[in-house]
């Protein structure tokens, strides 16, 4: 079975779609760990009531200079030990509010994908292209769907696209357009690009896991 980790900081509601896909025999994979850096992540206790093995790699304290570098080294490379040792076929970051470098990439080759809020081009470029032909802003970063609100743009959505060490960047997988109406807040924008996600995520996995087994 296509075998998945999943990465994870907050809710782990892109997760839950994954399990029910995967309860409903439409995934076509499996997922065999969760893990978070917080372990207040609601998602963690999603996946234990699913009998799920689960893993808290705590991020350690900042320190400044050169320590820093070395701390945040040091726990890229127990985070990427710990998902190795499940042999996933595919690391899905879903909601991980952590920029992974290569040194954490190399271990996972062309099998990181990642969940954004905001469209991305395929060309890494600043602007995107709707399908109506606007051009708006490609965001990036942790804070694109306040983002979109705040600037006023029409349209928002969301992209699945394979990890790069450039953030978010690298070749896309799916993208869904949302349109932003006149009266959205960040949250409820931000409900109606999960529920596009929650799609595409299934989508995208189960896509990846029957080119791999035909």
């Amino acid at each position: 079975m296509y075998a998945i980790a999943v990465l994870l900081s907050g809710a782990g509601s892109n997760l839950q779609a994954l399990l029910d896909a995967e309860a409903a025999g439409t995934l076509g994979a499996q997922v065999t760990l969760v893990v978070s850096e917080r372990a207040d992540a609601y998602g963690l206790q999603r996946a234990l009531t699913r009998g799920l093995a689960v893993a808290h790699v705590p991020l350690p304290p900042a320190p400044r200079g050169p320590a820093r570098d070395a701390a945040r080294a040091a726990w890229e490379l127990r985070l990427a030990a710990v998902t190795a040792a499940f042999t996933p076929d595919l690391v899905v970051l879903a909601g991980f509010m952590r920029v992974l470098s290569p040194a954490f990439l190399n271990w996972f080759p062309g099998r990181v994908i990642n969940q954004h809020p905001a469209l991305l081009p395929a060309d890494g470029g600043a602007t995107y292209t709707t399908s109506a032909g606007l051009v708006i802003p490609a965001l990036r970063g942790a804070h694109v769907v306040a983002e979109a609100v705040h600037l006023g743009l029409p349209v928002s959505g969301c992209t699945i696209h394979r990890v790069t060490p450039r953030v978010d960047d690298g070749p896309i997988l799916a993208r869904a357009e949302v349109p932003v109406l006149p009266d959205d807040t960040p949250a409820s924008l931000h409900e109606r690009i999960k529920v596009e996600e929650h799609r595409l995520i299934v989508e995208v996995v189960a896509s990846l896991a029957l080119r791999q087994g035909s």
